[in-house]
């Protein structure tokens, strides 16, 4: 298996425990697995960010997954990072198709990748080539280089850990970033919600899918193929998004605040138009998880001013899409089928991270 949770060692916990170095409070807090909370992301990063150069066109900011500096007067060099820590096989396909999602969810062109690739001690050289095999694999198919990167066998860890850099380019008046919604924009998803994580739950856990189909579960795998959003981007760049997210870690539903995060935003959303493919429905159900709100790489969350005419021009290119609500000025909210009204008011946890201390 190339990808599995990593474990530390005593000496270097997973989950810090202690004050907030911001806090006067004795109290301790010790955080789960998964992103940061958003209130801590800003206490304890997104305020030590060092010099802010003038060269900086896209910076950290809550919501926005990548950078962008001015190589010259029409060209931006894009950047992102993203760590792979939520599966037990693929990451290093995953982890290719996750940074260049972030930089095609910005409007730009991917161009290589860095592979930081941290092993433990003991390690077979045949895991190492499995990992790297994956990558190339992958870095092939979207025709970009493995420009760099460091590899190692490290103390403290039980099992593979890949992060991954991405560089691209983009016109400066083609970037787009998930800043830039407004009230009254469409909001369109490609493809369906959760396909990363079926593809996932139905590979590492098998075991407790044993009411799910055959037929379902092989589906489910094969979702691999479609993590990629470079296609659907370039065509949504060309047809004026306002705002692009790729939906990772907590989902759609993620994407969803996190969107009207940066873009100061409300949004209402349909849950009943957002789709869901029947393999993830079936693992889902069968595991008690929530798809709209599990690691769902493979879609990408478009604002737009004309959804239709978005949606058209998606499936001219074999691209199913949906349009699942828009942007407001008002609350955040996700109305189900039978109508409640669910207010969006903070970045859950993805139901992954659950279901891996669960049953893991």
């Amino acid at each position: 298996m190339a990808r599995r949770r990593p474990r530390f060692s005593p000496g270097w916990p997973s989950c810090w425990s202690g004050p907030t170095p911001s806090s006067e409070s004795d109290e301790p807090i010790r955080l789960q697995t998964g992103k940061l909370p958003p209130d801590l992301l800003r206490d304890l990063v997104l305020g030590r960010l060092g010099t802010r150069r003038p060269e900086t066109l896209v910076r950290a900011a809550l919501g926005v997954d990548a950078a962008a500096v001015a190589v010259d007067a029409d060209w931006a060099c894009v950047l992102t990072t993203d760590p792979i820590t939520t599966a037990a096989a693929g990451a290093g396909r995953l982890a290719v198709h996750v940074v260049c999602n972030d930089l095609a969810a910005m409007g730009a062109e991917p161009l290589g990748v860095l592979a930081t690739l941290l092993f433990p001690e003991g390690v077979a050289p045949a895991a190492i080539a499995e990992l790297t095999a994956e990558i190339d694999a992958a870095a092939r198919s979207l025709s970009v280089e493995v420009l760099g990167g460091h590899t190692e066998v490290a103390p403290g860890i039980s099992a593979p850990l890949a992060v991954m850099t991405g560089v691209g380019k983009a016109r400066r008046d083609r970037l787009v970033t998930a800043a830039g919604a407004r009230p009254g924009d469409a909001l369109v998803l490609t493809k369906a919600a959760a396909l990363e994580g079926s593809h996932i739950l139905a590979t590492d856990m098998t075991a407790y899918l044993s009411v799910v189909p055959p037929d379902l579960l092989r589906e489910a795998r094969g979702y691999a193929d479609e993590l990629s959003v470079v296609p659907e981007a370039r065509v949504a760049v060309d047809l004026g998004a306002t705002a692009m997210h790729d939906p990772t870690e907590a989902g759609v539903v993620g994407a969803l605040w996190e969107m009207a995060e940066a873009s100061q935003c409300g949004f209402v959303v349909d849950a009943a138009r957002i789709p869901v493919r029947e393999a993830t429905r079936a693992i889902c159900a069968a595991l008690g998880v929530d798809p709209l709100r599990l690691i769902s790489s493979g879609a990408l969350l478009i604002a737009c001013r004309d959804g239709p005419a978005m949606m058209e021009g998606l499936r001219a290119g074999g691209i199913p899409a949906a349009q699942i609500g828009a942007m407001t000025d008002g609350p955040r909210l996700l109305i189900h089928p039978d109508g409640r009204e669910e207010p969006i008011n903070q970045l859950d946890r993805d139901e992954l991270y659950r279901i891996l201390e669960e049953r893991g």
